[in-house]
């Protein structure tokens, strides 16, 4: 049995990112870029006025006030989209709409609302600076700029920047294809009625549910049962993926098989067991080359493990950096007893109250209690030499998606959902 750490060192030390793939941009928010982005051109490419008014020379305003405003003659409107036709010389001004091009001869933009318009003439109630109101070219982007490093997790404003270089495409790493099998003959399909002794298969739907939220694209094996021969055919043929979860059947059983077949086939097994609960039960190794993860056969022990493990593999192979769940301290609200040995992730709602986080179990901690993950939005973590945690004790939660603070997402000091650079 080894330590949570050593299992993860282990598992990441042999992860790396996938191969890259060209992507429409609408498609790559979220993901890891595997490009340097570069500017063709300056954004904007020429000068142009950040309000709708007046575009003129500051030197002709110099101390125009409301009591004593300076008259301008207006040579054109120039609309957005539409160059200037005449140069603006002295006493003269440019009726201008937002991101115009600025005409020559101008040097500032006076808005609208300090301006008193005529037929064919301007008076202008307040004198301005050069440069007021104008948006220089190139103030955005400047042409030849790194605008997106390599390795950098697109967001929103990353594919409108894209959209302004006229990039439709960007090179992306892949998204894994997970293959998830749930083996057990005790397991019938979603939509059977189980019989007596029998439990429908919801761990392949949660896995699945798991690969998906943190980017990966799941591959339904359905079900497998517990012979080894038809097992070693089924991983075999999962190989094809990119990562194999397959839950169950790694105990001590009579008939817990999936060890057995993973040595028998010839391929790798690094580990199995971890110093944790729930999720003890975990093998770890691969078949011809393909990174498996023989989790546990207990619907929380199967999320919980696949949270530590599985997911940090998966992002680091989409070429995420940072992959683990963030983590902070809250106060337990009731005591907690535990065995030592073992680094106990119990299921818990995180909420912030009278200017403190507090971390109150979600009912009972069995490893076959899914309800205690579903109303869960973090574990609290407690270390394997701890035995007890009185109320009102400093905890360390470990924060899932769908964690608010008091509500909302926008506490300050807290990173939620996807880690911090994805």
């Amino acid at each position: 049995m080894i330590s949570l750490e050593e299992a993860r060192r282990i598992i990441l030390a042999g992860c790396r990112p996938l191969e890259l793939e060209k992507v429409d941009i609408l498609e790559a928010c979220g993901r890891v870029i595997g490009e340097d982005v570069y500017s063709p051109r300056d954004i904007p490419a020429r000068a142009n006025s950040a309000k709708d008014g007046y575009a003129l020379r500051a030197a002709d305003i110099k101390g125009a006030r409301v009591s004593k405003p300076v008259v301008l003659k207006v040579t054109e409107t120039i609309a957005a989209g539409v160059l200037p036709r005449v140069r603006v010389g002295k006493g003269q001004a440019a009726r201008i709409m937002t991101g115009a091009v600025i005409p020559e001869g101008a040097d500032t933009v006076v808005c609208r609302e300090d301006t008193q318009e005529t037929d064919k003439t301007v008076l202008v109630k307040i004198s301005a600076s050069r440069g007021q109101e104008i948006r220089e070219a190139g103030e955005d982007v400047q042409k030849e700029e790194l605008v997106i490093k390599r390795g950098s997790v697109l967001r929103p404003g990353h594919i409108g920047i894209l959209a302004s270089l006229g990039k439709s495409f960007v090179y992306v790493h892949q998204r894994p294809r997970v293959a998830i099998l749930s083996t057990g003959d005790e397991l019938v399909e979603i939509d059977e009625e189980p019989p007596p002794g029998r439990i429908v298969n919801s761990n392949s739907y949660s896995l699945a549910a798991q690969v998906s939220a943190c980017g990966g694209i799941p591959v339904m094996l359905g079900i497998g049962r517990d012979r080894k021969a038809q097992l070693a055919k089924i991983f075999q043929a999962a190989s094809r993926a990119d990562v194999i979860l397959s839950s169950g059947g790694v105990s001590v059983g009579d008939f817990d098989f999936v060890k057995d077949v993973m040595r028998d086939i010839g391929n790798e097994m690094h580990f199995w067991q971890v110093a944790m609960r729930p999720g003890k039960p975990l093998a770890f190794g691969a078949i011809e080359g393909v990174p498996l993860f023989g989790l546990p056969g207990n619907p929380v022990s199967v999320m919980v493990s696949f949270e530590q493990f599985a997911r940090p593999c998966l992002l680091k192979m989409q070429g995420y950096t940072n992959i683990f769940r963030p983590e902070m301290k809250a106060v337990s609200a009731r005591g907690i007893r535990k065995p030592a040995g073992f680094r106990h992730f119990l299921r818990a709602v995180v909420s912030y109250e009278k200017g403190r986080y507090v971390a109150r179990l979600t009912g009972e901690q069995g490893s076959g209690i899914l309800k205690s993950m579903a109303m869960a939005n973090a574990f609290v973590i407690v270390p394997e030499q701890i035995e007890v945690v009185k109320k009102g004790e400093e905890v360390v939660v470990q924060l899932l998606d769908g964690f608010t603070a008091g509500g909302s997402t926008n506490h300050p000091g807290l990173v939620f959902g996807r880690p911090a650079d994805v």
